[in-house]
């Protein structure tokens, strides 16, 4: 089954509106990547301010290739890169055992 890589990111309220566009104008490499299967960016509704960033994979050893590569790249750069919208990172990793869709 598959794996997913949840990045908690905090972002301050005056930066929600930076974080959404940034990830609205992305690239889209991660669209591409081998063994890329979802992608969702989740919007706190009440009681914190923590976006969470799902991806979904068919395994972890291409999570790991999109992160050492194409990921990697794109988040290099010279010293004229924006501020970071987040004030923190934690990244959480699961395994599917179980899923479901609508019948």
């Amino acid at each position: 089954m598959s794996i997913v890589k949840i990045n908690v990111l905090t972002v301050p309220a005056e930066q929600r509106e930076v974080l959404e566009q940034r990830f609205a104008s992305r690239a889209g490499a991660v669209e591409g990547s081998d063994g890329f299967e979802w992608f969702e960016l989740l919007r706190p509704v009440e009681g914190t301010d923590q976006y969470l960033v799902y991806t979904r994979w068919r395994s972890e050893e291409d999570f790991q290739n999109w992160m050492s590569g194409s990921m990697k790249d794109a988040h290099q750069g010279g010293g004229d890169r924006p501020k970071p919208a987040a004030s923190g990172s934690t990244l959480w990793s699961f395994e599917v055992v179980q899923q479901a869709s609508p019948k």
